[in-house]
């Protein structure tokens, strides 16, 4: 019994003098770490001007922004510049489709003026004076504007006698070449 009494006593004496050291440790846990290797964070490294605890001062403050100046401004100058060329482009590319509609518009009339132009007021009288069946069966054989064009310059019951005397394709070819010609707007 005395055994257990100093053991008990020399457990308790212990216990106080390392309660440090004693660590309980649940079933399924990690094991304690060792006290040597445990380590302290380390406070992150501040600027010296903030170790002190004292705030940068303004000068420094100025001399920083002053030293960056020069260099903000140059990129904010190249930033703005890339940025025209890229507006000067599209422009660029918005002048010549618009070029090429103007002369694509410039063709039509002018091609519309000729269109016009070829039927004479020889050939249409002549046309005029003919017999409709006669006359359909000829601007059959002629070039298909040229036809549209003398029968536009004939008087219009004329012109539909003409048509009615026509084969269906080839009159409704060339109606179809004279409604383009009659419309005001591009046709495009």
């Amino acid at each position: 019994m005395m055994i257990a009494a100093a053991a008990a006593a020399a457990l308790l004496g212990s216990a106080s003098v390392g309660a440090e050291e004693v660590r309980q440790v649940l079933p399924g846990g990690q094991a304690p770490l060792q006290p040597a290797q445990l380590t302290r964070e380390q406070e992150p490294a501040q600027p010296a001007a903030l170790a002190g605890g004292k705030a940068p001062d303004e000068s420094e403050i100025q001399r920083f922004c002053s030293n960056i100046a020069d260099a903000a401004r140059d990129r904010r100058y190249a930033l703005q510049a890339e940025e025209l060329k890229q507006l000067q482009a599209g422009i660029d590319a918005r002048m010549k489709a618009l070029e090429a509609k103007r002369a694509e518009y410039e063709e039509w009339l002018k091609r519309r003026e000729v269109f016009l132009a070829r039927a004479e007021d020889g050939v249409v009288k002549i046309y005029a004076g003919m017999k409709p069946d006669a006359a359909a069966e000829r601007l059959a054989m002629v070039n298909a504007e040229l036809a549209a064009a003398i029968l536009m310059k004939l008087d219009s019951r004329k012109a539909g006698v003409i048509l009615n005397e026509m084969d269906q394709k080839a009159a409704a070819t060339l109606t179809g070449i004279m409604a383009s010609a009659a419309r005001r707007v591009d046709p495009s």
